[in-house]
């Protein structure tokens, strides 16, 4: 039981120090990019209502793309079930909200965050680019996408509170671990396939 606290331990503070200086809560101070990344989510909770994380993801990606400081979005996410498709329901609300489809590029095999920030690269040709989601998760996509090759910075959505997102926080713990593992292993992607051009 000792090990596997102390490597969780380890890995979270290997994933911070990584992403250290690399995450921006304002569009004054982050760089541009030509694609922003914002990884999915389900539109609704288990018990029903709006998924607040997102919710915060489409203000962010909003905000972001309206600052001009990214040209198009890729939404990669989860696309299991023909019942399940966290892509096009973000792109969906993010045309409701203003950005035009056809700057909008869906992943419908980032079934996790590993997936989809390798397929940022092997599959949408992207080694720069901005993640958004809430801190936490950029911080743990930073780590791999640096660990993968590719130059990135992260766009904090807004975060929840701490009793919303308690299971998400404790699950995010042990997730910094999975990633650490899987990086010394290079597991790739559970789906690859053909190039896909972002323009």
């Amino acid at each position: 039981m000792v090990l596997p606290l102390v490597f969780a331990i380890v890995s979270n503070q290997i994933i911070v120090n990584t992403a250290e200086g690399k995450t921006y809560f304002d569009t004054d101070q982050i760089e541009s990019n030509r694609v922003g990344m914002v990884l999915g989510t389900a539109k609704y909770r288990a018990k029903g209502g709006i998924n607040l994380y997102f919710k915060y993801r489409i203000d962010a990606v909003v905000e972001l793309y309206n600052s001009g400081k990214i040209a198009f979005v890729l939404v990669s996410g989860d696309n299991s079930t023909q019942y399940y498709n966290e892509p096009e329901a973000f792109k969906e609300e993010l045309v409701k909200r203003g950005i035009p489809a056809e700057k909008i590029f869906l992943d419908y095999a980032g079934f996790r965050t590993l997936d989809s920030v390798v397929r940022a690269k092997k599959i949408f040709g992207q080694v720069k680019l901005t993640i958004i989601s809430q801190k936490f998760h950029n911080e743990r996509a930073i780590y791999l996408a640096e660990k993968n090759g590719i130059d990135a910075i992260g766009f904090n959505a807004k975060d929840v509170s701490k009793s919303y997102g308690f299971k998400t926080a404790v699950r995010e713990y042990f997730a910094r671990s999975k990633a650490v593992i899987d990086c010394f292993f290079g597991v790739n992607p559970k789906f690859l396939g053909e190039p896909i051009t972002i323009k």
